[in-house]
């Protein structure tokens, strides 16, 4: 089933400002632009996908994504990242993608196995709408969609309900699926902190966004 990754990207200067108890205006852009390159990285490791689209107003975050060899869309309106997520959705249904996989730029261990496992589970169990829930089980940290139209997205605070009722008004099969590498979406401290433990418990991953810690002199 072709399939695209689409990830709404903020300008690298105006993202994570609920860091800014924690992190200087500098090191914030810095480690937005390393979780992005740590994604899109993972992204290009994932048998499933098709193609990666980045949706971004931002020239940096822009020679980033085609870097890494993803399509560029110029987020011309900058209304949030649900508008953004629908500009990618229609870049694939002109390209005749038959489903797509939002998921946000801040997710730096994203795990290509784990995410190949759910773009499996999904086609095998006939499922429209996945939503994977963010750690708090309120929010949406990534959502799969068949086709890209099932329904609407609706980021933000509570997004995990909405997306559920929406797929149900909708009728579509859906399920909320755990992706434990896709569940740390770094907004807060408290985000921040979680990421830096984990990071201490592992190797090898997200090396970009490790180095941009160690700069902030955040992490060993």
């Amino acid at each position: 089933m072709s399939t695209v990754a689409i990830l709404p990207v903020k300008s690298f200067g105006a993202a994570k400002q609920r860091l800014a108890p924690t992190l200087a205006g500098g090191s914030r852009q810095a480690l937005a632009q390393a979780m992005l390159s740590d994604v899109l990285d993972s992204l290009g490791r994932i048998a499933g996908l098709d193609g990666v689209v980045v949706v971004t107003a931002d020239h940096e975050a822009g020679s980033e994504a085609r870097d890494a060899e993803a399509h560029v869309l110029k987020d011309t309106e900058q209304a949030g990242q649900s508008p953004a997520a629908n500009l990618g959705i229609r870049h694939a249904l002109d390209r005749g993608f038959e489903r797509v996989l939002l998921v946000p730029g801040g997710t730096p261990l994203l795990a290509p196995g784990e995410v190949d496992a759910l773009l499996e589970r999904a086609e095998t169990e006939r499922l429209g709408v996945v939503v994977v829930p963010d750690r708090h089980g309120e929010g949406t940290n990534a959502l799969l969609l068949t086709p890209p139209d099932a329904i609407e997205p609706s980021f933000g605070p509570g997004s995990l309900q909405r997306h559920v009722e929406a797929a149900t008004a909708a009728r579509v099969a859906h399920s909320v699926v755990r992706v434990p590498t896709l569940m740390l979406d770094i907004d807060t401290g408290d985000d921040l902190n979680e990421l830096i433990r984990v990071l201490e418990d592992s190797n090898g991953q997200a090396p970009a966004t490790r180095a941009a810690l160690r700069r902030a002199a955040l992490a060993a």
